[in-house]
């Protein structure tokens, strides 16, 4: 839960820099192309180091209503599968910002049995950092 309202939450995330602030600092990642929007259609290009090889990620955005929500899927990267929903939801004057992602990991069963744990892990640690600073940006002013 956000001390602000939607509104101010959601405008955080629209700002020119806040995909790059967004990204933890023991992360190797480069941004290639930043985000100019979060409207349907725009795409985004990282390259992230996993384990000793840097992996390029393209997303797209394929949903977006402001103040509630926005929605990304990647279109190369090193996940099978993944569709991130950016979901904020009013609370009175605060604002509840949930992601949920659908994701798979590559190699079907093999990928699940030896990188779930590690993957639920990496990602609780990225949203924890995330959910921190936005707080902390939103505290700013």
């Amino acid at each position: 839960m956000l001390d602000a309202p939607c509104e101010r939450v959601f405008a955080f995330h629209q700002r020119p820099d806040a995909f790059a602030l967004l990204q933890p600092p023991w992360e190797q990642t480069r941004i290639i192309r930043p985000p100019s929007s979060l409207q349907v259609g725009t795409v985004v290009v990282l390259k992230t180091k996993l384990g000793p090889l840097w992996v390029t990620i393209e997303a797209e955005h394929v949903a977006y209503v402001e103040n509630e929500r926005f929605e990304d899927v990647m279109r190369r990267g090193p996940f099978a599968h993944w569709h991130h929903k950016h979901l904020f939801s009013a609370r009175g004057a605060q604002c509840l910002l949930r992601d949920e992602i659908d994701y798979a990991l590559p190699l079907g069963a093999l990928g699940g049995l030896f990188g779930a744990a590690f993957v639920r892990h990496k990602l609780e640690r990225l949203f924890a950092f995330r959910h921190a600073l936005t707080a902390r940006e939103l505290a700013r002013g």
